[in-house]
């Protein structure tokens, strides 16, 4: 039995409207879908973590809170739907992550200072071992800091709590 899982955080249509999406959000895409195609491979099960509001924005059941058409849940992925930045806080992860024994997180997504960052940090607290692979998350520039400084410095600073690690790093250690 597999002892790892992927966890693909909030890719869902809202996070890349034209003009307003993520950063680098064609790599982004592209590496998401390139780990999930090699986790997949390996029968590392898949996670996606769908965010939800009450208001108008990532309401469920609307066209901005769908995952994204590039990924398609299959009959052995698991959604676990979210309304905290924290994917673990008022959800059933943890209970279905050992259910399976999984005990090692490969968490991607967005948004990297927020809901990659909490899930990362609680993910430590509750004892799994954690690879954040540092070119499959992605943010928004803020008033203070670019996006790419963001993920630069959240790249650094999960270091306390992941092993950061490239896609191709990813895809390599599962050949």
């Amino acid at each position: 039995m597999n002892t790892t899982a992927l966890l693909l955080i909030d890719v869902q249509n809202g996070m890349f409207h034209r003009g307003s999406s993520v950063y680098q959000d064609a790599r982004l895409l592209y590496n998401l879908k390139k780990i999930t195609a090699s986790a997949k491979s390996e029968r590392i099960p898949v996670y996606y973590i769908q965010h939800e509001t009450n208001g108008k924005y990532l309401k469920r059941n609307t066209i901005d809170w769908e995952l994204h058409p590039f990924f398609t849940i299959e009959k052995e992925d698991e959604v676990i739907y979210k309304t905290t930045p924290d994917a673990f806080h008022l959800t059933r992860l943890e209970e279905k992550l050992h259910s399976k024994n999984i005990n090692h997180l490969v968490i991607s997504g967005i948004q990297t200072e927020v809901c990659v960052d909490s899930t990362c940090r609680s993910a430590y607290s509750k004892g799994f071992s954690i690879s954040l692979i540092e070119d499959a998350h992605s943010t928004w520039d803020t008033s203070l800091l670019n996006a790419k400084k963001i993920i630069q410095h959240h790249n650094q600073t999960l270091q306390w709590f992941a092993d950061t690690i490239s896609t191709d790093q990813f895809v390599d250690r599962l050949r």
